[in-house]
């Protein structure tokens, strides 16, 4: 099974979409991160049309490659992601979306996706 979302038409802005920097099958990670603590929540995989809706919705939306469907962060959990601010890296291959984060961010149910196997941590 394909992890590739539909090539379906977008009413992402062409100017974004012209500097968006896909991986092959047609996506860029999007990092989750509380807007006012910088606490990085999740990662998550956009293709123009999430990142459209990202933009226009106020919520994130991702594609999931397991499911291979549009998901709206929180529609099924209600811990929804409040969309605060986007931005692109440095090279357009990276999606930063600062959140208002409702309830865990992590599908298993923990705060962050980043708390359970810390390889390194400061002293």
């Amino acid at each position: 099974m394909s992890s590739t979302p539909p090539r379906t038409s977008s009413d992402l802005d062409p100017a974004i979409a012209a500097r968006l920097r896909r991986s092959p099958d047609g996506l860029v990670p999007a990092i989750a991160q509380q807007y006012d603590t910088g606490e990085v929540l999740m990662l998550g995989w956009m293709d123009d049309e999430a990142l459209h809706r990202t933009l226009t919705t106020g919520r994130c939306t991702y594609w999931s490659r397991s499911r291979q469907e549009y998901w709206v962060k929180g529609d099924t959990s209600g811990h929804v992601q409040h969309v605060r601010s986007v931005a692109l890296d440095c090279d357009a291959d990276t999606v930063l979306v600062k959140v208002d984060q409702v309830g865990a961010a992590c599908h298993t149910g923990t705060r962050t996706c980043f708390d359970t196997d810390v390889l390194l941590a400061a002293e």
